[in-house]
């Protein structure tokens, strides 16, 4: 099973929800040649709620996993950011993730977000998977951590942008917090836009339609991490692309409009 374990759903937070996008963006990632993919969107996104309910509604329950019609599965989850600085993953059931959502709504501005140990204490409560994303990221305080509160993380995202800026030096970084903490690395693009799908991925051994089936094999290492020959190219033209397609909205336009012109949706 090929997974992308930190995605997106929407082309930006503050742009309205597109279900025709959204829709594409799922179509795109499975002619990536992924099987399935963990929804980490913003928590703070415009519609958060709005996003889900409409999945669920064009999806099939299996497990904690959404299916859609085609056989693309999707693990409900969202990227949280914390008072320290710095961003971090939960995956899991649907019905946890909106839970854990309304209960952040007084938390999701600037100057407003939770420190990590109220997160990470919250983050408890729930059967999700729990990471620290792209600890090392430019703003982020994550890998400052006392070691007892880093030690919570369940495992490290290693994430396609990052890895498309500087390739060894974010393994080297990644792979010595990794065996400090004894916490394995997984694989996220980081992706708002289709050309990243497929940058960089996880090959597990047997599919998983749970979290609890996921965080098994991560523990027995029964997965392997790949890399595109093309990611640093797959990353910037994603970037090049959404830059374009929200100026495109901000000068009036219809951005999905001219993106999908002449695609089946």
């Amino acid at each position: 099973m090929k997974i992308d374990f930190h995605t997106h759903g929407k082309l930006a937070k503050k742009l309205p929800f597109s279900p025709d996008y959204t829709d594409w963006l799922f179509g795109e990632a499975r002619r990536a040649g992924l099987d399935a993919l963990c929804l980490t969107e913003h928590f703070n996104t415009l519609g958060f709620a709005e996003v889900y309910r409409y999945i669920e509604g064009r999806c099939t329950r299996e497990g904690d996993s959404l299916v859609t019609e085609d056989g693309f599965r999707i693990f409900p989850g969202m990227e949280v950011d914390i008072a320290e600085g710095g961003h971090t993953l939960v995956t899991g059931p649907l019905d946890c993730i909106l839970e854990m959502n309304q209960r952040l709504e007084p938390h999701k501005e600037k100057g407003k977000f939770l420190t990590f140990e109220k997160w990470s204490d919250m983050a408890a409560e729930y059967p999700v998977l729990f990471g620290a994303g792209h600890p090392y990221r430019e703003g982020g305080n994550i890998p400052f951590l006392p070691r007892e509160m880093l030690e919570r993380f369940m495992f490290l995202d290693i994430n396609g942008k990052d890895l498309a800026q500087d390739c060894d030096g974010t393994w080297k970084k990644m792979s010595r917090l990794s065996r400090k903490l004894n916490r394995p690395l997984v694989a996220g693009s980081d992706t708002h836009q289709s050309f990243q799908y497929g940058c960089v991925y996880n090959v597990f051994e047997k599919e998983a339609h749970t979290v609890e089936d996921l965080y098994r094999q991560i523990q027995a290492g029964e997965y392997e991490i790949k890399m595109s020959d093309n990611l640093s190219f797959q990353v910037e033209t994603a970037g090049l692309l959404k830059r374009s397609l929200k100026e495109i909205h901000a000068l009036g336009g219809d951005y999905v409009g001219v993106l999908l012109k002449g695609a089946e949706i």
